[in-house]
């Protein structure tokens, strides 16, 4: 028999994750504090939900990155479809954008996963930064395009999770490993958001599936912001019309204007 815990409704009432929807949840909590619940299958606590209000805000706004001309892009061509302009936008947060924070959980998993491991996080972290250096990987939640050498969220988060008693051991292992890439490569390396990020939500508890999934549903929030924007102000056509002018014509026209 298939069956769903998260929620169902009733003649008079609706249920998610066995609270009374319009009676206990809607006036009395925060979207924060309902996406904990419908992902835990709990309400926070005051930490958890400042904490995970905080993780989820980080990752609302970017700009115009490739995720929202995505959407931009995708509403100039169907502005019928609001939904499927977020969709496309959303289908790129993966491996190099927002989805790293996913990858950070994992590693950072992995590296505490052996309660008989008696080696430094030190040291665990110096192995994880040379298997990936053999393997030609890249460390998720290393590195930044903008913010060098230090990235201002992660300072933030981590500021956060002192206060609220979320930096504990997984914090302490991203911060190890950000040493010893330093280290290898004899230079100053940034330590993302995302690499906070996946460290937090470590804290919290919560699986490693769920870092991509808060990625995910604050990126949805700002998209939904960009296409508004795109209503308001469109960019979509002249960006693609720069783009065909710059690919299309002959080597000698490029950069003049179309």
């Amino acid at each position: 028999m298939m069956r769903s815990e998260l929620g169902y409704s009733t003649r008079e009432n609706i249920y998610v994750q066995g609270r009374d929807l319009c009676g206990e949840l809607l006036g009395h909590v925060d979207l924060g504090a309902m996406a904990f619940l419908q992902l835990t299958g709990r309400m926070p606590g005051a930490n958890e939900a400042r904490m995970f209000n905080a993780l989820a805000i980080t990752l609302v706004e970017h700009g115009i990155t490739p995720s929202a001309i995505a959407a931009r892009m995708t509403y100039a061509g169907a502005p019928e479809a609001l939904q499927g302009a977020v969709a496309a936008g959303l289908a790129g947060l993966g491996t190099v954008f927002a989805g790293t924070s996913e990858g950070a959980a994992r590693i950072l998993r992995q590296a505490l996963a052996d309660p008989a491991d008696t080696r430094s996080l030190d040291e665990r972290a110096e192995a994880i930064v040379a298997r990936s250096a053999a393997e030609g990987w890249q460390i998720p939640g290393m590195g930044h395009p903008i913010h060098r050498p230090v990235d201002p969220r992660t300072v933030r988060l981590f500021a956060i999770a002192e206060e609220t008693g979320f930096k504990g051991r997984y914090v302490e292992m991203m911060l190890a490993i950000h040493r010893a890439m330093e280290k290898h490569k004899g230079r100053a390396i940034t330590l993302n958001a995302t690499g906070a990020m996946g460290a937090l939500c470590c804290e919290l508890g919560l699986p490693v599936e769920a870092c991509r999934g808060i990625a995910v549903m604050a990126r949805a929030i700002g998209l939904v912001g960009h296409i508004l924007e795109e209503i308001r102000s469109p960019m979509a056509i002249e960006l693609w019309q720069k783009v065909e002018h710059e690919v299309s014509v002959p080597p000698e026209q490029r950069g003049k204007a179309a």
